[in-house]
């Protein structure tokens, strides 16, 4: 099982996407996902650069000791660009071991623990009609979970709301193709004043028994944040997500002090170590990193290994800037880690799917990573191809008061 080959190939059917092609000397082709929103070219480099050519003749069935090398060998540990890379190569040779076994991945993993993944979807509006309507969608689409972020009156285009007309998303997330970043606006006080509101109505409208998810995407203080999580106790969210800023974990210390809400975080930490007193203090109830951005399924599953010894769940980040070969990771880990939560779940656009063939499911609200050796997604080279790379930036936030540089 050498190595003989490890191509990166970057294309743009809707979006940005990096995938490593590896290949052995008998053939067998397994794919990773090395996405990283903003900043794609940065773990191209990396990978073409540091990595493809001391992957040639090493043994692809070894993946924990080339796991291993790749971290420790490389001294510059962490951060998402060199652990991107890393779980490309991680899960191509996951991908390589299931195929050479003639088995879907999650039967490598321990098999499944159930039947299908609990799903959440992205609904949004610029204001509560335009909100409901995007709930009803998701519902029809057959989602029984969703997220749910809405406009501020005062502002204008914020994350997380799907613009409309001209102004529309790259592919459906706040990443747009430009030669440099949008500029938007915000007001904690106006949103802190606003989103209990939100809630009411759609809690009046859908009732006590959808699951109802936000995220705050780090926007806030702790005692902003805590604030938050109190005032939306009697909408009994599923989580609040990224209420505070995570660079300092012991902030959810107070958080945690004034509010039962049940909190998600961690989709821009990259490995175990950047959840250590979270996890350990269960400051958290829910993992939200993914297996592209924190080491591969090999990094992952020991994480979310630890995080169930402290009752904390998964609930991997899983939006269109994961490209299917990362979002098939997710779900064989997902079937088959015990402390599975839910799964974020973003239909990626026409285009992509000319690219990426994938055999998982969406069926009754519940994904599932099919049964096809491996993964169960294939890249079309040639197809993709045909959509090069195109410059692309997530935005940056100012306050509307003074245009200081703001989290977004």
């Amino acid at each position: 099982m050498k190595i003989t080959s490890a191509d990166v190939i970057i294309t743009s059917p809707g979006r940005n996407f990096v995938s490593l092609r590896v290949e052995t000397e008998d053939g067998v082709v397994g794919w990773g996902d090395a996405t990283l929103n903003g900043r794609e070219l940065a773990v191209a480099s990396y990978l073409r650069d540091h990595l493809d050519s001391v992957l040639v003749g090493r043994d692809a069935s070894a993946i924990e000791d080339t796991w291993q090398y790749l971290y420790r060998g490389g001294y510059w540990r962490r951060g998402p660009v060199t652990m991107a890379a890393i779980a490309a190569v991680d899960v191509a040779l996951w991908d390589i071991k299931a195929k050479y076994a003639q088995m879907p991945l999650y039967q490598l993993l321990g098999g499944a623990s159930r039947t299908g993944l609990l799903a959440y979807g992205h609904a949004s509006g610029a204001d509560l009609p335009q909100l409901f309507e995007s709930i009803d969608r998701h519902l029809d689409a057959g989602y029984r979970a969703v997220r749910i972020q809405t406009g501020v009156p005062g502002l204008g285009q914020i994350y997380g709301v799907a613009a409309t007309g001209n102004g529309q998303r790259y592919d459906y997330e706040p990443a747009r193709a430009a030669a440099r970043p949008a500029e938007e606006q915000w007001d904690t006080r106006a949103y802190l004043r606003h989103v209990p509101t939100v809630f009411e109505a759609v809690r009046a409208k859908y009732g006590p028994e959808l699951p109802l998810l936000h995220d705050g995407h780090h926007r806030m203080t702790p005692i902003q944040a805590a604030q938050l999580g109190k005032s939306l106790e009697p909408y009994d969210l599923f989580w609040l997500e990224d209420c505070t800023p995570a660079e300092n974990p012991t902030s959810l210390r107070l958080v945690r002090q004034h509010t039962t809400t049940p909190l998600a975080l961690g989709e821009t930490f990259n490995t175990i170590w950047d959840y250590q007193t979270l996890i350990s203090e269960q400051l958290i109830d829910y993992v939200r990193s993914a297996v592209t951005h924190t080491g591969g399924i090999t990094a992952m599953r020991k994480l979310l290994d630890f995080a169930a010894m402290h009752q904390i769940k998964s609930g991997m980040h899983g939006p269109t800037d994961i490209s299917p070969i990362g979002m098939a990771a997710a779900l064989h880990l997902g079937l088959a880690i015990h402390n599975f939560g839910i799964q974020e779940y973003m239909r990626h656009s026409a285009q992509t799917l000319e690219v990426f063939q994938t055999s998982y499911r969406f069926e009754g609200g519940l994904l599932h990573p099919g049964d096809r050796p491996g993964l169960g997604v294939e890249m079309d080279v040639e197809a993709a191809a045909a959509f090069p790379y195109r410059g692309a930036y997530l935005p940056v936030n100012r306050l509307a008061l003074d245009a200081t540089v703001h989290d977004w």
